[in-house]
């Protein structure tokens, strides 16, 4: 049984896309790591970086090639100053020279060092090769970014044939929402108690709630920068970005010189049915619209769904709860770690397999499960919520406008952030001897849905709006 933290669920890395730019940047870290494990760092003579499926196809758009070049330049996602990114790009491009590691100066030219393949490989549709020339005589290595920033190297598909067996070592081990169930039940306690526990068994609680903490100011932070930041989205749609413009109109008066300043004033606006639907989805569009211009984000459990989750915590910040401190966060963010995990162990979370169903989908099922258990809600109920939430996103494809996170992308987040707050509503009226569809049924639906949908709609961008919207419509 895999163990999956709930910082494995909530990493802070570079948009676009967890899939398509954290992974492969984070998959050119590990291989420069593993040169230099085997010695042969400082006898690469020159690299070339094959990109397959997916990441070929919708390599462009998500600024997969910059994230390699990142990754390779020893730039880390998490601390990068974003303004220094296209900095580092144009210094490569204008010398054809990469420092890799940030320590040895190669040649490196990128429109021919870096291939797009549109073959597929085998294991996954996000394939990235790296090979070093090294003496005259060429090593290669291939990775698969699986979604959600999570990277495997090829390597590890033989381990199962060697026979090599790894065991979770979480007091509570967790597959299935029956496990979690089981253990809240065993325990009579609540979800996020359950996961809390298991975060113990392998960091301090210091530790836990300072990266929780450093997530969700960044989650925040994301927010303040979306609703603050006027103009167009990068990339050639000439996408106008809309939180600056809904937040304009929805403001109040009180002044405020920070995110957290920010977040009390917002408190004291008026909160009819309407505005409530304008701010969930201002804080939705406003992260992803961050994410969509290579801002800093949180992927929950993508880059393209990062939007979902903050939007929903902060609606119970800012409207369901004036109160709300830390340990709402902690709650919610445990709770939504371990939703998502179970998504993953069970189906997917990567739109290149499963398509949009996987990110939105997962995302809004991981905000409904949250916010359930801080509204009350039973474990039973928690389940419920994020069944509902997924149920009603089944099918969901992902068929991005010219491979860019942003037409349909970043107004799915608003849907799956209503949609969420919505299931955890009904969860909390449902009595769960009368639920009918089971929380590991809908994940299991969700796996059958992804393997029958058309390789098309898994962000290739060659179906659905993807070809039925030309850019020049744009």
């Amino acid at each position: 049984m895999e163990c999956i933290s709930v910082f494995d669920m909530l990493k802070i890395g570079i948009g676009p896309s967890s899939s398509h730019t954290l992974g492969p940047w984070r998959a050119a870290e590990r291989w420069i790591a593993s040169l230099k494990k085997s010695n042969k760092f400082d006898k690469v003579e020159r690299i070339t970086v094959n990109l397959y499926g997916s990441l070929s196809l919708t390599g462009k758009g998500h600024a997969t090639d910059f994230a390699v070049m990142l990754g390779l330049s020893g730039a880390n996602p998490e601390t990068i100053p974003t303004e220094q990114i296209h900095q580092i790009i144009k210094e490569i491009k204008n010398t054809n020279s990469i420092l890799l590691n940030g320590e040895r100066k190669i040649t490196f030219k990128p429109e021919n060092e870096i291939v797009f393949n549109k073959k597929f490989l085998p294991f996954h549709s996000n394939g990235i090769q790296f090979s070093a020339v090294i003496h005259g005589r060429k090593t290669n290595a291939t990775y698969y970014s699986i979604g959600g920033g999570f990277v495997v190297q090829e390597e590890r598909k033989r381990a199962k044939a060697n026979k090599i067996i790894f065991y979770c070592t979480f007091p509570y081990p967790i597959e299935t929402g029956a496990d979690l169930l089981k253990y809240c039940r065993q325990l009579n306690t609540s979800i996020s108690e359950v996961v809390l526990e298991n975060e113990k068994s392998i960091r301090a609680t210091e530790t836990i709630d300072h990266e929780l903490h450093r997530i969700w100011n960044t989650m925040l932070e994301c927010m303040y920068i979306g609703c603050h930041t006027e103009g167009n989205l990068p990339g050639g749609l000439q996408v106008r970005r809309r939180a600056f413009d809904t937040y304009r109109n929805l403001k109040g008066d009180m002044p405020y010189n920070s995110p957290q300043e920010w977040l009390q004033s917002i408190r004291n606006t008026e909160v009819k049915f309407r505005q409530i639907l304008k701010w969930v989805s201002c804080f939705a569009l406003a992260v992803n619209e961050v994410n969509a211009a290579l801002g800093r984000v949180v992927t929950a459990p993508t880059n393209g769904s990062a939007g979902v989750i903050p939007a929903v915590l902060m609606y119970y910040m800012v409207i369901e709860n004036h109160e709300a401190d830390f340990q709402h966060i902690k709650k919610f963010l445990l709770v939504a770690g371990e939703i998502g995990s179970i998504f993953k162990k069970g189906a997917t979370i990567s739109a290149a397999m499963g398509g949009c169903q996987a990110e939105i989908g997962v995302s809004s099922a991981m905000a409904a499960a949250a916010l359930c258990e801080l509204l009350g809600g039973t474990p039973e109920q928690v389940l419920i919520a994020a069944e509902i939430a997924m149920e009603h996103h089944l099918g969901l494809t992902c068929d991005p406008i010219g491979g860019l996170v942003q037409i349909p992308c970043i107004e799915r987040n608003a849907m799956g952030a209503i949609k969420a707050i919505n299931a955890a509503e009904l969860a909390l009226d449902t009595n769960p001897s009368h639920a009918k569809v089971p929380f590991d049924k809908v994940v299991s639906t969700m796996w059958e849905t992804a393997k029958d949908m058309n390789t098309k709609y898994k962000e290739t961008s060659e179906g659905g709006l993807a070809v039925g919207v030309h850019l020049t419509d744009c």
